[in-house]
């Protein structure tokens, strides 16, 4: 089953986590998704599959998603089997045109892998046919690196606009995320992707490898849903 939003919802927000702990307070200050990482080892650092079982056993069952990285496409279907619903895994531009390496990702965990393309790689919507013909789940474009460009500064509104149409075009979850900051919300949701991704931008001191603040959670919540606050 995929999960998919309506083009007129607003984006929602997934926040990255390392343990228990931060996963139990981003989902109390309002985050719609819940990842599991390890931001000492960069984009898509993954946690040992026994962590990321703890934190999936700290979330309700229902009425939360949740994601984990896969750090290797040998070790997608150990991390599958943590209990995350949705598990990320990088695709390197030198992988794009190859569709049977493609597809070896793709179908290591059926139904769930979410391909993540890195901005610095100038990805685009030319690259979304290829990841639905070999049967990922859905597309994100990241950032690589966390100290240098974040992805406002890589690609532009056009440019991800059409990324997240195309992969909406293909049935394709979609989100976006690379060294984020709360200001950046109104500008690409207007983009519309099912989710905004941020860990970074919600942390103590916008130091990624700090704990998370939930306040700044909850100003992300806010400045994503303002109609839903107003109408409150």
């Amino acid at each position: 089953m995929r999960f998919i939003v309506s083009p007129v919802s607003p984006p929602r927000l997934l926040v990255s986590v390392r343990d228990p702990a931060e996963a139990e307070a981003a989902l109390l200050a309002g985050a719609d998704l819940i990842d599991a990482k390890d931001p000492e080892r960069g984009a898509l650092g993954a946690l040992a599959p026994e962590t990321v079982a703890e934190i999936m056993a700290r979330l309700p069952g229902e009425g939360v998603e949740t994601s984990a990285v896969a750090d290797s496409a040998e070790s997608l279907a150990a991390m599958a089997a943590s209990g995350a619903r949705w598990v990320k895994h990088g695709i390197t531009r030198a992988e794009w045109d190859d569709a049977a390496r493609l597809a070896q990702i793709a179908r290591s965990v059926p139904g769930r892998v979410i391909a993540v393309l890195f901005a610095e790689d100038e990805p685009g919507a030319h690259c979304v046919p290829a990841l639905a013909e070999a049967g990922f789940a859905g597309a994100m474009i990241d950032t690589a690196g966390k100290s240098g460009g974040r992805l406002p500064d890589l690609l532009g509104p056009k440019d991800l606009a059409e990324f997240v149409a195309a992969c909406r075009g293909a049935s394709l979850l979609c989100g976006l995320a690379g060294s984020l900051r709360i200001g950046d919300i109104p500008t690409l949701s207007a983009a519309g992707p099912d989710y905004l991704g941020f860990r970074g931008g919600l942390c103590r001191g916008f130091d990624r490898t700090n704990g998370i603040d939930p306040l700044r959670i909850a100003e992300a919540v806010r400045a994503l849903r303002p109609q839903t606050q107003d109408a409150a």
